[in-house]
């Protein structure tokens, strides 16, 4: 299997204000990642993880080294390519949710495809075959204020989906969840890696991250381990915190 991404030395500095000391998020992160593979970016408060997603999903520039993303390095992407990188090669799933609060869920999920290149004759049919992957048509119609902390993420999965993306990046997926809501959304993301995806999963908490095959532990802004693992959850055995 090729490389999606592949990233060497990468540092993120913070300069806040002039003559101050520099902040050091990120130093000298290299790794790679294959096309399909579940990885979890683990770690602490402060030691860099959501940085680092923000680098990986280009939302945010490294302040040095280089990342190759599809075999190109991100430096010789033009800000429109990266755009459309964002919108139909990369979905996000966020802890807040991020969704519109006075359109349907079906709009909700149309949204990425209005930045696309996909013909609008095809939103509607793609944004409901994303809606059923998450087992929601009987809610496509109503609003966000209409559902439930679960419900809502399951929208939110759709909406990262909806453009067939090769990578999807789960931060902290489970944060606003009961137990049972959890299971249900990290069921749905690891049927999606099931069907080839390559997920990214930031978290904090080993119930989620037992649903990956390589777990990399940040630590004050380095990668203290990178280990592969076995699948521990399947489903039906139960999601505990």
């Amino acid at each position: 299997m090729k490389n999606l991404i592949e990233i060497k030395n990468i540092e993120k500095i913070y300069e806040d204000n002039p003559g101050a000391p520099a902040t050091r998020v990120l130093n000298s992160i290299t790794l790679s990642i294959k096309q399909g593979e579940f990885l979890a970016i683990m770690g602490p408060s402060g030691s860099g993880k959501s940085t680092f997603l923000h680098i990986l999903g280009l939302l945010d520039r490294q302040s040095s080294g280089t990342y190759v993303f599809k075999e190109k390095k991100t430096e010789d992407y033009s800000d429109d390519e990266l755009a459309k990188i964002r919108n139909e090669n990369i979905g996000f799933i966020f802890q807040s949710f991020n969704l519109l609060p006075r359109v349907s869920v079906l709009e909700n999920v149309i949204l990425p495809l209005t930045y696309s290149t996909v013909p609008e004759a095809r939103w509607k049919k793609m944004a409901t075959e994303a809606i059923e992957a998450v087992d929601l048509s009987h809610r496509a119609g109503h609003e966000p204020s209409e559902l439930s902390g679960g419900e809502k993420q399951r929208v939110a999965i759709a909406r990262a989906i909806v453009t067939d993306p090769d990578v999807i990046f789960a931060d902290e997926p489970t944060g606003n969840l009961d137990s049972k809501s959890g299971e249900r959304v990290m069921e749905i993301i690891q049927s999606l890696h099931e069907r080839g995806k390559t997920i990214i999963l930031i978290t904090h908490e080993t119930y989620t991250s037992e649903y990956a095959e390589r777990i990399i532990r940040l630590f004050d802004g380095t990668v203290e381990s990178d280990t592969v693992v076995v699948n521990r959850r399947k489903k039906g055995e139960g999601f505990k915190k």
